[in-house]
C-alpha cells in the first residue's frame, strides 16, 4: 500500500504526492506549449494562405497529401478532413509513391506535403516526381528555408518554438501546429465553395452524424391523432388533452391557423390565480406567440429552439401557419437530432 514505508527518512506517501506533482506540471505544461504553438500560427494568415486556398480550390484535380511518420498520421488527418468538407483528398505515403502508387497522381492536382524538417530523405524522391508532372505543392513546414519549402509554390510556416516533450524530440507542439493550420485549409475551402450543411450530410449518412445532419422534423413529427382546440374552447376542453397528449394543445382559428398553445404549465399556473378555471376560455390562457416550425426543418435546428425556449413540443406548420401537426423534444432526441 501507498505511504506505509519510509525512503531515505520521508513517508513514501509524500514522495508519492510529490511524483503526482511533477506529473501533473509535467502535463499541463504539454498543453501550454502545444496551445502557444498553436495560437501563433493565427498571426502567419495572411497572402500566402489564401494563395494556398486559391491554389486548391482553383485545381480541376484532387488534393495528394503526403508526409512521412508522425507527419504522415497529420496528413492522413488532413486529407480526411478535406473529403470530409467537399474537397476531394487522398493521402499517398511517399515511400509506397515510389514504389507504384504514384500512379495516383495526375497533371491536375495539388500536394500538400507535411514536414517538420522539410529534409527527410523518403519525401525526395516524391518531390521531385511532383516537380517534374508539374504538380503544384503546398508545404506544411517547420523550416521554411527546407529542401521542401524551396520546392514548393506556396510555404506554410508551422514551425513551433519547442516541442511539448521534455527533450525537445518528440514531434507533439509541430504535430499539433500543423494538424491545426490542416484544418484552416479545409474549413477557409468549405467556406469558399459554399459548402452547407445539407452537403455534409449528403456526404456523411451513415451514424448518428448522418442522422442529426439528415433528420427532418417531418421525419419524427406526429400527423395523426395530435392535439389541438379551435379558438372557442374552454379549459374544461384542454385538461384531458393535455393529459393524454403529452401537454401540449395548439390553438388554430376556422382556417385551422395556429394562434397559440396551451402547455400544462399555462393550466398549472391559472390554477393557482383562479378558482372555475374550467369555465375559463383557452384564448384567455394560451400563449399568443408560439413557437412553430415546419415539416422540413432539420430536426437538430428545431431541438436547439426547445432547448433555448424551454419547450417540450412544437407545433409543425406549413408556409401559411396551418397545422400540420406536433413535434416533441425527446422523440426528436430518441431519433438522433442530438
Amino acid at each position: 500500500m501507498r505511504g506505509t514505508t519510509e525512503v531515505e527518512g520521508r513517508p513514501a506517501a509524500d514522495l508519492d504526492r510529490e511524483a503526482d506533482e511533477r506529473l501533473l506540471r509535467q502535463a499541463r505544461s504539454v498543453i501550454r506549449t502545444a496551445a502557444e504553438a498553436v495560437a501563433a500560427l493565427e498571426g502567419r494568415i495572411g497572402s500566402t494562405f489564401l494563395d494556398a486556398v486559391r491554389l486548391i480550390g482553383e485545381s480541376r484535380g484532387r488534393v495528394i497529401v503526403s508526409g512521412i511518420g508522425k507527419s504522415g498520421i497529420i496528413g492522413r488527418k488532413i486529407a480526411a478532413t478535406l473529403t470530409s468538407t467537399g474537397t476531394p483528398a487522398t493521402f499517398l505515403h511517399p515511400v509506397e509513391g515510389l514504389h507504384g502508387d504514384l500512379g495516383i497522381v495526375s497533371r491536375d492536382d495539388v500536394a500538400i506535403v507535411v514536414s517538420k524538417s522539410g529534409g527527410a530523405s523518403e519525401l525526395q524522391g516524391l518531390i521531385e516526381y511532383l516537380t517534374r508532372l508539374g504538380v503544384a505543392i503546398i508545404a506544411l513546414a517547420g523550416r521554411t528555408d527546407s529542401p521542401l519549402a524551396r520546392a514548393a509554390a506556396v510555404v506554410l510556416d508551422c514551425s513551433v518554438g519547442e516541442e511539448a516533450c521534455p527533450f525537445d524530440l518528440a514531434p507533439t507542439s509541430s504535430s499539433a501546429a500543423a494538424l491545426a493550420m490542416g484544418d484552416a485549409l479545409a474549413v477557409a475551402l468549405l467556406v469558399k465553395k459554399g459548402f452547407q450543411r445539407e452537403d455534409f450530410a449528403r456526404i456523411h449518412p451513415g451514424g448518428a452524424l448522418g442522422r442529426k445532419l439528415s433528420l427532418r422534423v417531418r421525419d419524427v413529427m406526429i400527423t395523426e391523432d395530435y392535439p389541438w382546440l379551435g379558438a372557442e374552447a374552454v379549459m374544461r376542453d384542454c385538461i384531458v388533452l393535455l393529459a393524454e397528449k403529452r401537454g401540449t394543445v395548439p390553438i388554430v382559428n376556422g382556417d385551422r391557423r395556429v394562434i397559440g398553445v396551451v402547455t400544462a404549465g399555462d393550466l398549472t399556473r391559472l390554477m393557482e390565480r383562479a378558482d372555475n378555471f374550467l369555465a375559463v376560455p383557452v384564448a384567455q390562457v394560451m400563449n399568443r406567440t408560439p413557437k412553430l416550425c415546419r415539416p422540413d426543418e432539420l430536426g437538430s435546428s428545431v431541438v436547439y429552439r426547445m432547448e433555448k425556449f424551454g419547450i417540450m413540443a412544437m407545433p409543425v406548420v406549413d408556409e401559411e401557419q396551418r397545422l400540420r401537426g406536433i413535434v416533441h423534444l425527446h422523440d426528436l432526441m430518441r431519433a438522433g437530432a442530438v
